[in-house]
């Protein structure tokens, strides 16, 4: 084969071009400090580069915003609760100071006190919020716990409640024979009171405690279930009800002396004092609900579960918003109604579980909801201990009042002083016993809240722990993907700096070759 000058020049140069090319890609390397400046360069590179990337986006999503994100609303959550669990073991303490049953006035004012102050406190805790959003009320993270301010608003609320809804409650009956109400006595009326024949008396009354007061003045619906078998298994469920009606507690009779005539004319019924939010039961309506049994064959339905429907239309600052507990209808003025909650009678109680994507494949629940801290029954506990220790310093005042005249009276008014005195003294000391064992009572109930506050304060404890190690595994990951990241797409520069030298060398020598051949032609042979 004959080799021209011309076929020598043309390899040198593209021999020289290559060399080129070879120290154009060195040189983009060293100064991106990138294998790879687009896909074709290394097909297998550019694929493997992109599956590190997207793993270390996601991790990085997880561990710089997720968690962190995560840890604040736990924080905010757990140091609510702790607040929760202060008041509520200051109301035990209060409970315990009241339920010794040698207190002084004072005493019971300074306790009094304390409960009031308390009771503001408990539920401005549950308006916890974290960036904007309220952290115990579930999904509505715009809405609330609490109302803060008065408003009117009729609300239809249905409480599905248990057996242990039904309580029993002592009321003392201040109202003489004579129909008058020592409440009402004073150092300037007494006179003028005619007690009759003293017959203060106490007595038992069975009730359902509803989660509010000042309801509206018309008579809840009171149901429980009848459950029939079909011969396929299934259940046919009707609600039974039970009659109600609405009395006042300023009425005369008093509810309770109402009450009590029904039961013994064997009636089955309720009477609802809208004012307290109580639902006096019979002894036969106590029975029937008691009598009422669960089965445990039917999984998917409570037979012992009972239903009140009422109605409240004013609404007070620091009052629960229903719709975060109950199923429950609102009625906007001028807008279509809105339910809530309305699986919940179908006994359908969906969790409102707020989780974050904290790792591959991997959440965790952030918040703890309402129901399972904020239960209605502390601030409706207090408000019996508060009407119970206030009927007692009322009634030691009267008593005090009087018992200062008798040194002031003559001997012809001394037997009708001393009678009053009799009675109040009578009521007083049934009241203190009713209220002594009203603050027993609320030692346990009240622990029972801190046992349920302190339950959510170990789940929240345990979801941060859990949250902790995640973060910490996050973080390997993290470091791991990024390390593999780098030693897929980064160069190593010492080694393409030495690279770089020897192909601006071999680039150089190429050209110093290919100028001397060039020199040379046929007609130096001539």
């Amino acid at each position: 084969m004959r080799v021209t000058n011309k076929i020598i020049q043309n390899n040198n140069l593209a021999n020289i071009n290559t060399n080129k090319v070879y120290q154009d890609t060195l040189s983009t390397q060293m100064s991106t400090q990138k294998k790879i400046s687009r896909p074709s360069d290394d097909p297998v590179v550019a694929i493997r580069a992109l599956r590190l990337r997207s793993n270390v986006t996601e991790l990085t999503q997880y561990y710089s915003k997720n968690i962190p994100d995560a840890e604040s609303w736990l924080d905010v959550t757990e140091d609510s609760l702790n607040n929760l669990t202060e008041v509520i073991t200051k109301m035990i303490e209060q409970c315990t100071k009241g339920s010794n049953g040698e207190l002084t006035a004072s005493d019971r004012e300074i306790i009094l006190e304390q409960l009031n102050s308390l009771a503001d406190e408990v539920y401005t805790t549950g308006d916890a919020d974290y960036a904007g959003r309220y952290v115990f009320t579930g999904y509505r993270t715009d809405t609330s716990l609490s109302f803060s301010e008065a408003e009117k608003m009729t609300y239809r609320i249905t409480e599905q409640l248990g057996k242990d809804a039904l309580d029993t409650l002592t009321v003392v009956d201040t109202e003489t024979e004579a129909g008058v109400n020592l409440k009402d006595m004073t150092q300037s009326n007494y006179k003028d009171l005619d007690v009759g024949a003293i017959n203060i008396t106490k007595a038992d009354v069975h009730r359902i405690r509803l989660a509010y007061e000042n309801c509206a003045d018309t008579a809840p619906v009171l149901s429980y279930p009848v459950a029939t078998r079909n011969q396929d298994g299934s259940l046919d469920v009707t609600w039974e009800e039970i009659s109600t009606s609405v009395v006042h507690d300023y009425e005369n009779p008093s509810p309770a002396e109402m009450i009590q005539r029904a039961s013994e004319k064997g009636e089955e019924t309720g009477i609802f004092i809208p004012e307290t939010g109580e639902l006096l039961l019979t002894d036969a309506a106590y029975e029937k609900l008691m009598s009422l049994k669960d089965d445990s064959t039917t999984a998917a339905f409570d037979e012992s579960e009972i239903r009140v429907t009422y109605e409240k239309k004013d609404w007070v600052k620091g009052d629960l918003r229903p719709e975060h507990y109950f199923a429950c209808t609102s009625y906007p003025e001028g807008e279509d109604p809105i339910e809530y909650n309305a699986k919940y009678l179908e006994g359908i109680v969906e969790r409102q579980d707020i989780e974050y994507d904290v790792g591959f494949n991997q959440t965790i629940r952030v918040n703890s909801t309402a129901d399972e801290c904020f239960d209605h029954g502390i601030g409706r506990t207090v408000d019996d201990l508060k009407q119970a220790m206030q009927d007692v310093i009322d009634m030691q005042k009267i008593k005090d009042e009087l018992t200062a005249l008798k040194d002031k009276v003559g001997e012809d008014e001394r037997p009708t002083l001393e009678s009053k005195i009799e009675a109040v003294t009578k009521a007083y000391d049934m009241m203190k016993d009713k209220s002594q064992r009203m603050f027993e009572a609320a030692i346990t109930s009240m622990q029972g809240y801190l046992d349920a506050a302190n339950l959510c304060i170990t789940e929240c404890g345990t979801r941060s722990s859990k949250l902790d190690l995640i973060n910490a595994r996050t973080q390997t990951q993290k470091t791991t993907f990024e390390t593999l990241k780098s030693e897929n797409e980064d160069v190593d520069i010492t080694e393409i700096a030495i690279q770089l030298s020897s192909a601006k060398l071999t680039y150089e020598a190429a050209l110093m070759a290919t100028g001397k051949v060039t020199q040379t032609s046929l007609l130096n042979y001539i």
